[in-house]
C-alpha cells in the first residue's frame, strides 16, 4: 500500500463528474451527498500537506509523569467519583485477522510451488513459520488445533514431526478448521491458563471491563463490528456472559455498532475519475477508523476508554492496565472539574485580567494550549478566546516509552495558522525527505499505544458534535489493487491522529507493560501473551 501526501494537482483541468441517476441513488442510499461526493474528489485532486512536525513531545514538554503520590491521588478521585458517571469501554474490533497470518499464506503459497529459502526455514527467526511450529504448543488454540485435526484424522504431532506445516497451516486458516483467516481478532483465542481455560480477545476485554468500569456492579462496554462478522461476534459474547458475570458477580451492558456507510469513501482510478464494477455501480471503500468518530460520537457516555481489541494482556499482567486506565480516567475528571467550573465562570462575562491571567495559566501550564498573541487581545477577546479553547473534547492518551514498535508517536505539531498544538501523528504522515522532519520523527522517545480516556461531553452535560473537531487534512491517499486494477482510496483522519485533531490532548507517561498487542500470528509468542 502506498500512502501519498504532499501531491498537489492543478484541478483546473478536471471537469465536474455529471451522475447519472443510479450513481445518485447509490449515494442516497449510503447517506452520501453529492456536496460530499464531489468534496471527495477535490481531495483525491489536490492531494494532503504532509504534517508539519515542530519537536517530539517529551517529558516535561507535553507529557506529563505523576509520582507515586500523585497516582494515589488519582486513583483515589477515580474510584469515588464514577458513582455517579456512565463509564464505556469502547472497543474498536472491525479488523479482520487476515493480516496477522501473512506469514503463514506466504508460507503456504511458496511450499506449494517448492520455492522455500533458507530464510524462510530458519527456527531461529521469531517472525518465522518454523519457530511458531517449534513453539506451536505455546499458543493458546493449540488444542483447538489438535481436536480439528484429529477429528479429520490428521495427527498433528506427526505433521510437526515430518515437517508437513502445510497441512498444519490449512487447519489454522481454512473452513475445514479453526478458519482463522476468515475471522475477526476478537474471536480468536489469545490466552490458555492453568485451569484449562482459554480466552478469546473479546473475553480478556470483558474481565478488563470489570477491573476498571465496574460502576455499581454493572459494566458497559461497545464494540464496533463488520457486518460479516457480527452475528459470531454477537454469538460469541451472549455465550460467555454468564460465566464471567458469575465469576465477577457483574452485569455486562454490551451493545454494537457498524461503521456507518455514510462514512465510506469512493474509490477512483490513476486519473482521480471515479471507479465503477462490472455491474456499472459506483466502487466505495471504507474510511478507516477515523470513520468511528461518528460511532463513538453516539456512545454519549460521560467517561470513555478507547482500546484496540487486540491489546490485552493474560490476568497475571493485568494489573498495570487497570491501575494507569483509573489513574487516566481520575486525571480526566480533575481536569473536567477544573474547565467547567471556568467555563461556568467565563460564561457570566465581566472578569478582572487577573482572573483571565489564572484561566490561561491553567489552560498553558495544565492543559498544555497556547493561545497566539493572548497578551494583545482586548478583554472581551480573551474572554472568547479562552471560552473556545476551553469548551471542547478532551482526550487523555497514555504514551509508553518507544522500544522500537511500530505505529504513531506523540509530537508538538504547527497546523496552517503558525500554532502549535499536541498530536498523535503516524509516520506517513511525516515527509521524510526532509532532514528536519526526520530528524524530529527519528528523535522522539514515547509512541502511542492507543490507550485513550475521552470526555465527550461539555460543562452543561451536552455531548459535543465532534464531527467540528475533525482536521479533514489529515486525510491521506492509498494505492490498492483489485485484480488487475489499480484504484486509490481515501482514508479519514485516523480515530485518535486527525478526527481529534481539535480537541483537548493531554499526554501521560503510562508504562509498557500496558501495551501487548497481537499484530502476528507469532506475538503470540512473546512473554507478555504466554
Amino acid at each position: 500500500m502506498a500512502i501519498s501526501y504532499g501531491a498537489r494537482h492543478d484541478k483546473t483541468k478536471y471537469l465536474k463528474i455529471m451522475l447519472n441517476r443510479e450513481d445518485l441513488a447509490q449515494l442516497a442510499q449510503r447517506g452520501i451527498s453529492e456536496a460530499e461526493f464531489n468534496c471527495q474528489l477535490e481531495r483525491f485532486r489536490e492531494g494532503f500537506a504532509f504534517t508539519h512536525l515542530v519537536r517530539p513531545a517529551t517529558k516535561g514538554d507535553g507529557i506529563m509523569v505523576f509520582d507515586l503520590r500523585k497516582i494515589d491521588e488519582l486513583l483515589d478521585g477515580y474510584e469515588s467519583a464514577i458513582r455517579e458517571r456512565e463509564i464505556v469501554k469502547f472497543v474498536p474490533a472491525s479488523g479482520a485477522a487476515t493480516r496477522m497470518f501473512k506469514a503463514l499464506f506466504e508460507y503456504r503459497e511458496t511450499a506449494k510451488n517448492n520455492a522455500l529459502t533458507e530464510k524462510m526455514q530458519d527456527e531461529k527467526d521469531s517472525n518465522g513459520v518454523h519457530y511458531l511450529m517449534h513453539h506451536l504448543h505455546e499458543v493458546a488454540f493449540y488444542e483447538d488445533l489438535f481436536k480439528v485435526m484429529e477429528k479429520h484424522q490428521v495427527d498433528l504431532k506427526d505433521c510437526l514431526e515430518k515437517h508437513d506445516y502445510v497441512s498444519i497451516i490449512d487447519f489454522i486458516l481454512d473452513e475445514k478448521g479453526l478458519n482463522y483467516a476468515n475471522l475477526c481478532k476478537g474471536l480468536l483465542l489469545f490466552h490458555h491458563y492453568k485451569n484449562a481455560e482459554s480466552r478469546t480477545a473479546l473475553e480478556e476485554h470483558l474481565v478488563e471491563a470489570a477491573g476498571y468500569c465496574n460502576v455499581n456492579g454493572k459494566a458497559k462496554l461497545h464494540f464496533t463490528v463488520s457486518p460479516e462478522h457480527l452475528e459470531k461476534f454477537t454469538n460469541k459474547v451472549n455465550e460467555k456472559l454468564p460465566y464471567y458475570e458469575e465469576k465477577f458477580q457483574i452485569k455486562y451492558d454490551i451493545s454494537y455498532s457498524i461503521q456507518k456507510p455514510s462514512t465510506d469513501t469512493i474509490a477512483v482510478d490513476m486519473n482521480n475519475n471515479p471507479v465503477h464494477d462490472d455491474k456499472g455501480n459506483l466502487m466505495f471503500r471504507p474510511g478507516g477508523h477515523g470513520a468511528l468518530i461518528e460511532n463513538l460520537k453516539d456512545l454519549k457516555g460521560d467517561i470513555i476508554f478507547v482500546k484496540n481489541i487486540d491489546n490485552v494482556a493474560p490476568d497475571h499482567l493485568k494489573t498495570p492496565t487497570f491501575t494507569y486506565k483509573k489513574v487516566i480516567g481520575g486525571y480526566l475528571l480533575e481536569l473536567q472539574k477544573n474547565i467547567f467550573e471556568y467555563l461556568n465562570i467565563l460564561e457570566k462575562g465581566e472578569l478582572d485580567e487577573v482572573k483571565l491571567q489564572e484561566i490561561y495559566g491553567f489552560l498553558f501550564h495544565q492543559l498544555q494550549c497556547n493561545i497566539k498573541n493572548f497578551e494583545k487581545l482586548s478583554t472581551k477577546d480573551k474572554q472568547q478566546a479562552l471560552f473556545d479553547h476551553l469548551n471542547r473534547p478532551i482526550r487523555i492518551c497514555g504514551m509508553v516509552k518507544n522500544e522500537g514498535e511500530p505505529g504513531g508517536g506523540p509530537f508538538w505539531v504547527e497546523n496552517a495558522h503558525h500554532e502549535s498544538s499536541l498530536q498523535i501523528v503516524e509516520s506517513s504522515q511525516v515527509d521524510t525527505k526532509n532532514e528536519e522532519q526526520k530528524y524530529a520523527l527519528q528523535h522522539a522517545t514515547h509512541f502511542n499505544p492507543v490507550d485513550l480516556v475521552c470526555g465527550v461531553r461539555n460543562y452543561k452535560g451536552e455531548v459535543f458534535d465532534l464531527q467540528k473537531y475533525v482536521d479533514p487534512q489529515t486525510c491521506f491517499i492509498s494505492s490498492k489493487s483489485i485484480g488487475s486494477l489499480s484504484i486509490k482510496a481515501l482514508e479519514l483522519p485516523g480515530l485518535w491522529n486527525g478526527a481529534m485533531a481539535d480537541w483537548i490532548t493531554v499526554f501521560v507517561e503510562v508504562p509498557i507493560a500496558v501495551f501487548s498487542p497481537v499484530k502476528t500470528v507469532n506475538d503470540f509468542l512473546r512473554r507478555e501473551h504466554q
